[in-house]
């Protein structure tokens, strides 16, 4: 039955994402602007979806992106830059989560003088 019910979550989650995003725009954009509607939108979702991966994912994370001694991923309500950045602080990370934090870091051009993306991430 899990099995069945995951399918059924993961067939409904992008056409229901696209209505969702419709709505929100239909709902939002006059007030806030369409630009700054679909932003706010998609940045929370990006956290959203960054925590769910983090949690769901985490035997993964930790057998890829650490060292055996390193601060383990997966824990509710962190996301994966989070997890990354104390490992990072730690020197726990392996050759793959170095990649990661440097390609975060490269991407997030804000935080570049200011430790990088997971750094900042810690919560």
């Amino acid at each position: 039955m899990g099995l069945i019910l995951y399918l059924i979550a993961v067939i409904l989650f992008l056409p229901l994402t696209a209505l969702n995003i419709i709505v929100v725009v239909l709902k939002n954009a006059r007030a806030k602007g369409f630009l700054r509607t679909l932003n706010q939108y998609f940045f929370t979702g990006a956290i959203g979806l960054d925590i769910f991966a983090n949690y769901e994912f985490r035997t993964l994370w930790n057998t890829f992106l650490r060292k055996k001694t390193g601060y383990q991923f997966g824990m509710k309500g962190e996301t994966i830059s989070s997890a990354l950045g104390k490992n990072q602080k730690d020197k726990t990370l392996s050759g793959a989560g170095w990649a990661l934090v440097y390609f975060l870091w490269a991407l997030d051009y804000q935080y570049w003088k200011k430790g990088g993306h997971c750094i900042n991430s810690i919560i």
